[in-house]
């Protein structure tokens, strides 16, 4: 099985849906998405995902599923240098890396600018939402591998957001958290492809073949969008 984790195209926040350049990033990511051969397709309930996702809903001709648990994350907030809200996947990877140990697995939610809030619950539910959600399509979690409970050879796409979808894939990879946040980035309408990689008749393991891959922009020469990610991106 592959998921095809997509973030929404380039977004317009204040009026929750996407730019004229993003509904062009949208048309070009389904036919992407038509010539893979996709099976299934859930996405955020989110509008800016939703207007995302209809254009390959309508070329491919599959009904999509609406998973709440898929919209961005509410209320992960961390206090910037002037004591104002950021989201949390817009940490500074700075703060981050200052002081060794970096955060692990175990104990990211007790460092720095993540002490005191409640991020453990939150993430504990979006693991517990993944791990259900994955049951679903024949895998289950046992430890940090999937017992391959039904064998699928679908390929589904999942539209949802940035920091939905790197909070998913650092509990997909087994990679701490701050460090999915600060390391990685993923452009609007962009891919993530990860293989439910089968060794053997009875485990699966996730496995990113591509993170935030924009190749079907450049076939439809459109730039790649810099939203969500600050400075020095040219």
């Amino acid at each position: 099985m592959r998921l095809y984790i997509i973030r929404h195209a380039d977004p317009d926040y204040p009026n929750d849906t996407i730019t004229d350049p993003g509904h062009l990033e949208a048309k070009a990511l389904a036919q992407r998405l038509k010539r893979e051969g996709i099976d299934r397709i859930y996405s955020s309930p989110v509008p800016r995902a939703l207007h995302t996702m209809e254009y390959t809903s309508k070329l491919t001709g599959l009904t999509p599923t609406i998973e709440p648990w898929m919209a961005e994350l509410g209320g992960w907030h961390v206090d910037d240098a002037n004591g104002q809200p950021k989201a949390a996947w817009n940490v500074d990877g700075e703060i981050v890396r200052e002081c060794e140990p970096f955060p692990q697995r175990s104990n990211w939610c007790e460092f720095g600018p993540f002490v005191k809030q409640d991020f453990l619950a939150r993430y504990d539910d979006l693991k517990g939402n993944s791990d259900r959600f994955l049951t679903s399509l024949g895998y289950e979690r046992e430890g940090g591998r999937y017992r391959i409970v039904q064998p699928n050879q679908q390929k589904i796409a999942i539209f949802c957001h940035l920091g939905f979808g790197l909070t998913w894939l650092s509990h997909l990879l087994e990679i701490p958290v701050p460090s999915m946040w600060t390391g990685f980035w993923k452009a609007p309408s962009s891919v993530t492809t990860i293989l439910m990689d089968e060794r053997s008749e009875r485990w699966a393991v996730p496995r990113c073949l591509g993170l935030g891959d924009t190749s079907h922009l450049f076939g439809s020469e459109l730039p790649t969008s810099s939203q969500g990610i600050i400075a020095n991106f040219d």
